[in-house]
């Protein structure tokens, strides 16, 4: 079974690999809206990108792949902050709860909110302003649901409901996410250990089109047949959601395999990312931990044009970094943990991205 499952999935991302190169069509870059949906608001996986999408596992599963939120042993609490692109005046705050139900199943909830900062008011007829200001709110709300199938295999799906306001306009549409995680659980050899090789597979971000509605559409105007006031609402265009898929793989190596019990372990990870309305990316990532107390993380994107400034389509250079440390609860470490990430992401311009975040692992 577990065999047959590999082969399937190594068959399944070289189809989908093949297929959907070519699907970030240059010609739909930045015609999506809502892209608040693939900022990644957790500290620890922004540490590589999208290199963890196989590996996540707890809350941060519900942005890289829903599939490893089934992977916690009882409860999680998580909260973290980004300072995204320094110097553009946007901050993120990211809450989350994690609670494992029954002998198999974990319950998720993840709240995002991101401030774009004051912005001036002005009209036609005030255009330097003087009008007070507004700000921005984007919000996503999730509520997920991942189960472990079998000892190798688990999955999960994710509804988030996202919304975009000012004072007088707005946009409320519903996205869902699906994921499935595979986990090589036998031990073929002394240096071989158990949870190993991991595979997974997410989508991200399908949901109906969107369109923006409110009194801020609105403009008044003279009726040239009786000369009446009138207002007039404009209809705005409706835009898709940010959607994609990612394909991952991980291996752990434990460097001291032989022992009973391992202090140092490197995982190499890489992800094939297709986006429908962006450019692809392959996201190449490496982190090594000790004695799962402190781990250290980079990643880097490439995609197509991302190295010539002039025909980069992002801010973001492909850049990232980051690390974690866990403190035991208690000596036996049968209480839990207290966890600290931390996350940079390069861009130019501005000053790149940083995210910390804070964790408590209760058992």
């Amino acid at each position: 079974m577990k065999r047959t499952f590999i082969k399937f999935m190594i068959a399944g991302a070289a189809l989908l690999s093949a297929g959907m190169t070519e699907a970030g069509n240059p010609d739909r870059i930045g015609q999506s809206g809502a892209n608040q949906l693939v900022m990644n608001p957790w500290a620890r996986t922004a540490g590589w990108g999208w290199a963890g999408v196989a590996g996540v596992q707890g809350l941060e599963a519900t942005y890289m792949n829903i599939g490893g939120l089934a992977h916690l042993d009882k409860t999680q609490i998580m909260f973290s902050n980004t300072n995204w692109l320094v110097g553009s005046g946007v901050s993120i705050n990211s809450f989350g709860i994690a609670q494992s139900i029954g002998s198999e199943g974990v319950l998720g909830l993840s709240v995002m909110t991101t401030s774009m900062g004051e912005i001036e008011i002005t009209t036609t007829e005030q255009p330097e302003g003087g009008l007070g200001t507004i700000n921005p709110r984007l919000i996503n709300m999730g509520i997920a649901y991942a189960k472990r199938f079998t000892e190798s295999i688990s999955g999960g799906v994710l509804v988030r409901i996202h919304s975009e306001s000012i004072p007088n306009a707005g946009a409320q549409g519903v996205a869902i996410d699906a994921g499935i995680r595979y986990t090589e659980t036998s031990d073929k050899s002394d240096k071989l250990k158990k949870d190993d090789i991991k595979f997974g597979i997410s989508l991200k971000n399908v949901g109906p089109d969107v369109q923006y509605s409110g009194d801020g559409l609105g403009f008044k105007a003279i009726n040239p047949s009786n000369d009446n006031e009138q207002t007039l609402l404009f209809r705005s265009q409706r835009y898709g959601l940010p959607t994609l898929i990612n394909i991952g793989a991980s291996y752990d190596f434990r460097l001291d395999a032989t022992k009973e019990t391992f202090s140092h372990r490197m995982t190499p990870a890489l992800t094939f990312t297709s986006n429908a309305f962006s450019r692809n990316q392959l996201t190449a990532g490496l982190e090594y931990g000790f004695k799962e107390l402190f781990s250290i993380r980079a990643g880097y994107a490439y995609e197509d044009g991302g190295l010539d400034y002039a025909d980069r389509t992002s801010a973001f250079t492909g850049l990232a970094a980051g690390f974690s440390l866990d403190l035991p609860l208690s000596k036996d470490n049968d209480n839990g943990s207290f966890g600290i990430d931390y996350a940079f992401r390069h861009s130019n311009p501005f000053s790149g991205s940083h995210s910390i975040g804070v964790r408590l692992d209760l058992k």
